[in-house]
């Protein structure tokens, strides 16, 4: 077994084959003048091969698709640690694509397994056409948090969507767990509060499997310290941070702001590979 990666996901796979005590092989990306992007596997492959990419934006998806044409000889698992265009997973409005489907049937052709991280829905395995793992990296969110040291946090989901992951999260460390709730106060003004539990004089850590362009939190931030929190942190598995995200979240008060390698950042504080290597020993 080898490991080969795209562009962005570098750190990532090799941290992965490290932990597998396999060979991260070189790959060479490059793009020709009309702007098609071009790669080339420079290492030689065994029979089994782990290709890790993720969709971060259009480039990375083609690259990704490349390199799985690319290991056509092996038999290929694809890790995904994230997955771009999973967002879309019904059709909200009629002529609008299953951005899902499409992506995961795409990515499907030449490889017999596929891992993917926090997907954004679990139902999205099924567009799949190998067989599909999801992996949730709750538990590392929790150890993160408790390495931290923070004195009984309340660990708060943005919605009561994302409530079980704060829950995941929260059963680390024996903490209390909650999801904001929003009240309409006028046309133009919301509340947002914990649903059950008292803010004042708690650190609180938000929580949530992507933070994209960061709006909604960093209104709640405002709000948690208008209730009383003594601070303010944010943790994510996959941190887009599209838009100036980071800064928008560290000026509305954020103490401090992480995601997991899933997507390769400066504040990466927690990595996947030990969890997707795990997955990849049971493939």
């Amino acid at each position: 077994m080898k490991v080969v990666c795209t562009e962005k996901s570098q750190i990532l796979a090799v941290r992965i084959a490290d932990h597998l005590g396999v060979q991260a092989v070189e790959t060479r990306f490059s793009q020709f003048p009309d702007g098609e992007l071009y790669l080339q596997v420079a290492g030689p492959l065994d029979d089994e091969t782990v290709i890790v990419g993720s969709v971060t934006d259009n480039d990375a998806f083609i690259q990704l698709m490349l390199l799985i044409d690319a290991c056509e000889a092996t038999t290929n698992t694809l890790v995904i640690p994230y997955m771009g265009y999973a967002r879309q997973d019904k059709k909200f409005r009629d002529g609008e694509p299953v951005s899902a489907r499409v992506a995961a049937r795409a990515l499907s052709r030449g490889v017999s397994d596929v891992i993917t991280v926090n997907i954004h829905e679990k139902e999205i395995a099924r567009y799949f056409d190998a067989a599909a793992h999801d992996l949730s990296l709750a538990a590392d969110v929790g150890e993160y948090i408790k390495g931290r040291g923070f004195a009984d946090p309340l660990i708060l989901a943005p919605d009561s969507g994302a409530a079980d992951f704060a829950m995941e999260i929260a059963a680390e460390g024996g903490w209390q767990a909650d999801y904001l709730k929003k009240t309409r106060l006028s046309g133009e003004e919301v509340r947002m509060e914990p649903k059950t539990f008292d803010v004042k004089g708690r650190e609180v850590v938000i929580v949530d499997d992507i933070i994209s362009t960061g709006g909604t939190l960093a209104t709640a931030t405002k709000m948690l310290y208008d209730q009383g929190a003594y601070a303010v942190h944010a943790a994510c598995v996959h941190g887009v941070f599209t838009g100036g995200a980071y800064v928008r979240l560290r000026a509305a008060g954020v103490k401090s702001l992480v995601c997991s390698d899933t997507i390769e950042r400066a504040c990466s504080a927690f990595t996947a590979a030990n969890r997707i290597a795990e997955a990849l020993k049971k493939c």
